[in-house]
């Protein structure tokens, strides 16, 4: 019978705490997780640099000519959305004060911020690699808008910057569970 037994394996108590009653410091407590401030500033940042690529690139009349551009726009609309959607519902949290700490609150949270985080990074470093080729290789930036191309893929890697914390506390606390 493979049951363990207490001399085998014996169960400790846990430890205690100097000075009474001390709170301890749980994996839901740290900034930048679901439904804490941390996490609401993460997303609005998130949400504000996605609206800047999407918006300075739309604003060029040739983006659509490109696919990696166009994949650029799509990614910034999926991260724009995603990231509005848990804003809105990190907001509610805090105004209930209630916990998004669940498993399948945040395995939602995990798939969905990997899957938009990956996708803005691909066209982040799609586009940029677009842009080099214009303005290094082909040197034709007099024809076409390289400071917008630029720009908005600046904004896409610091959009897809403030995505990764989330994706990684967020992953780390479905790991550690």
């Amino acid at each position: 019978m493979n049951v363990s037994h207490a001399s085998v394996h014996p169960v400790e108590d846990p430890p205690t705490t100097e000075g009474g009653n001390a709170p301890r410091v749980r994996m839901k407590d740290i900034q930048g997780m679901p439904g804490t401030p941390g996490g609401l500033i993460l997303r609005v940042c998130q949400l504000i640099f996605a609206v800047a690529a999407l918006c300075v690139m739309a604003t060029t009349s040739d983006f659509p000519s490109v696919t990696a551009f166009c994949f650029l726009v799509a990614a910034a609309g999926l991260q724009i959305l995603w990231s509005l959607s848990l804003a809105i519902t990190d907001i509610y949290a805090l105004m209930v004060m209630r916990s998004l700490q669940n498993n399948k609150i945040v395995s939602l949270f995990t798939v969905g911020d990997g899957i938009t985080s990956t996708l803005l990074f691909a066209a982040a470093c799609a586009s940029a690699g677009i842009t080099v080729l214009i303005d290094n290789d082909l040197q034709s930036c007099s024809q076409n808008h390289c400071v917008q191309f630029e720009t908005a893929t600046a904004m896409a890697f610091i959009s897809w910057f403030t995505a990764l914390p989330s994706f990684l506390l967020n992953f780390w606390s479905l790991a550690s569970r």
